[in-house]
């Protein structure tokens, strides 16, 4: 497809709100970037534009909190994550692509019904001791949620919170997670012929946006209120879950 201005007007809000979320403030609202484009152009294609941006920000992140990640929740995250990733190929072969539409919708609004009920303290998330199995099926899920709509944030979230990690640690074993889970995406979405050469093409032109959010993102991390960042996500999630799931009915 051709990628116009209208397009670009959608993309560079939406990929910079992914930058300062991977770069700051847990991954999870990256997610809306995805969601967006799903409207601005398609979700296969959405999907085949986000990723390597979402690896680009990945290494940007990665630098910024290097070591500081809790080793043991990190690897049996990641460990999860490979056969989620795997049943998230699988589906992919099988689901017509305009169905993702409405999963993604789906799952921007029941990540919104998630954030807000936790907040409203509706789900208490209890500290516990460390268990590598709820870390595994929290793996899972998180690499097929991310398969399929680059949505991995809320599972990992889960785990995560119940760890009882400070701020930064917390965003540190997040960024490392994602950014093995995004890798071990790459191979995947290259043989269901995700990419393309105008996914790849828009991807370059956006790159700049997507460091640029990172960036803001590492600085703002120690300095504005997690809560103004994420009342603005879930808006612009209830926005666009909404309209694709009418979309996707209509």
């Amino acid at each position: 497809m051709a990628f116009d201005i209208a397009f670009f007007a959608a993309a560079v809000p939406a990929v910079l709100l992914a930058g300062l979320s991977k770069g700051g403030f847990g991954n999870g609202a990256g997610f809306a970037a995805t969601a967006i484009l799903a409207i601005a152009a398609s979700p296969g294609v959405a999907l085949g534009v986000m990723l390597p941006l979402l690896m680009l920000m990945d290494v940007a992140a990665v630098r910024s909190y290097w070591r500081g990640w809790d080793g043991p929740a990190a690897r049996v995250l990641i460990l999860g994550a490979v056969p989620g990733i795997a049943l998230g190929g699988l589906v992919y072969r099988q689901v017509e692509p305009a169905l993702f539409g409405l999963l993604i919708g789906v799952m921007a609004l029941a990540f919104v019904a998630f954030q807000g009920a936790r907040r409203l303290h509706l789900i208490r998330i209890a500290p516990g001791a460390f268990s590598a199995r709820k870390g595994v099926m929290a793996g899972f899920t998180a690499g097929f949620t991310s398969f399929v709509s680059h949505a991995g944030g809320p599972p990992v979230a889960v785990f995560l919170l119940s760890q009882r990690l400070d701020k930064t640690r917390y965003q540190a074993t997040s960024v490392i997670v994602f950014w093995a889970i995004n890798l071990i995406k790459l191979v995947p979405y290259v043989f269901l012929g995700v990419f393309s050469a105008e996914t790849l093409t828009a991807g370059a032109l956006l790159a700049p946006v997507a460091l640029l959010g990172v960036w803001a993102g590492v600085w703002l991390h120690k300095r504005m209120p997690e809560h103004y960042f994420f009342a603005l996500t879930y808006l612009l999630l209830l926005l666009t879950g909404g309209k694709l799931i009418l979309d996707a009915l209509g």
